[in-house]
């Protein structure tokens, strides 16, 4: 390869792929991963404990004429100065030399609607289909955009938004009444109330103690879990997974080591069966609900094969200067 490699920001990348993009990419990811084919390494650290974590993820998948390695940051501190608490870029290498391709410096942004991408697919295949109320646990950009991607998957037409900060509650009602104006957003005065009688749940909080109760899950509900993402963290006690119908996990060996899945087992709690992947069930490209008031919990820790798919749809994209009719969703929202 001659000469360096192009560099390309993160407002260069927000202006040409959003969550929807992705959705087929990161299922067709999925479903290879799921089958065995290729890699995807995972290292996780967290240099400022609770308030900052390192996620490092690399994947390279038969078919792609590149690998990627992305690093992907949160911290607590980035967020108090000003900035968003994700950040992160993602290094693009030619699979067939091993030159470097492509920086992609997105500052979360791939990691983000990659995330979306995959909470669609569990909508897609596990919330019931007349699916009408959805409750959100959170006010970052994985809550906003995790809403939108259940909202284009099922009917929603309420949304209940619960954080501990008020003016982020606030933000995010404002910032989704703006993307989705059919939608009816209000503030929740309490997590219960957020998960009451909600069709679709979603989890996408940095805590580390669990939120949910077993008693709070609707019967039909489906849970989308996305905040959990490594060893300290949990969103949904340990009783909310033996109440569920179906588990379903990104990976089975990602789950044991990482959050909910982790915590309940390192209670001693084991699900039986076990989780099925969701590459698994996008297989067999049929819904994986069986029965209307089935409880079903999606728990995803993220898997590179997903940043691999962005990445390969982001370089196209920047390399043709296609641009979408209109701006893609992404943290910008939140800012506005």
């Amino acid at each position: 390869m001659n000469g360096a490699a192009p560099h390309f920001g993160a407002e260069a990348i927000r202006a040409v792929v959003g969550f929807e993009d992705l959705v087929e990419p990161v299922s067709a990811a999925f479903v290879d991963f799921s089958r065995g084919l290729g890699d995807s390494p995972v290292s996780v650290f967290a240099p400022a404990g609770a308030d900052g974590d390192v996620h490092v993820k690399s994947a390279w998948l038969p078919g792609y004429p590149i690998f990627t390695v992305k690093v992907a940051t949160w911290f607590a501190e980035r967020a108090r100065r000003g900035g968003s608490a994700g950040a992160g870029m993602v290094a693009v290498f030619d699979a067939e030399t091993g030159d470097l391709r492509a920086l992609l410096h997105d500052d979360h942004h791939l990691s983000d609607v990659r995330t979306a991408a995959a909470g669609a697919l569990a909508t897609r295949i596990l919330a019931r289909p007349d699916a009408a109320t959805l409750g959100v646990l959170g006010t970052g950009v994985q809550a906003f955009l995790q809403v939108l991607a259940a909202a284009a998957e099922r009917p929603i037409r309420t949304v209940r938004v619960w954080g501990r900060s008020h003016a982020a509650v606030e933000r995010l009602t404002a910032a989704l009444r703006t993307r989705r104006p059919d939608l009816r957003v209000d503030p929740a005065g309490t997590a219960r109330t957020a998960c009451a009688g909600a069709d679709v749940l979603i989890t996408a909080t940095p805590s580390t103690e669990p939120l949910v109760e077993a008693a709070w899950l609707n019967p039909g509900v489906h849970v989308t879990a996305v905040g959990a993402d490594d060893p300290g963290k949990a969103e949904l006690s340990p009783a909310c997974l033996l109440r569920a119908d179906r588990v379903v996990v990104d990976s089975r060996a990602l789950s044991a080591v990482h959050g909910d899945l982790a915590q309940a087992r390192a209670e001693h709690v084991e699900l039986d069966p076990a989780p099925a992947e969701l590459g698994e069930l996008l297989a067999e490209g049929a819904p994986a609900r069986a029965r209307p008031e089935e409880i079903t919990i999606c728990k995803l820790i993220g898997l590179g094969v997903q940043d691999l798919a962005a990445a390969a749809v982001t370089l196209e994209r920047l390399s043709s200067g296609w641009l979408p009719a209109n701006r893609p969703a992404s943290m910008e929202d939140l800012r506005r």
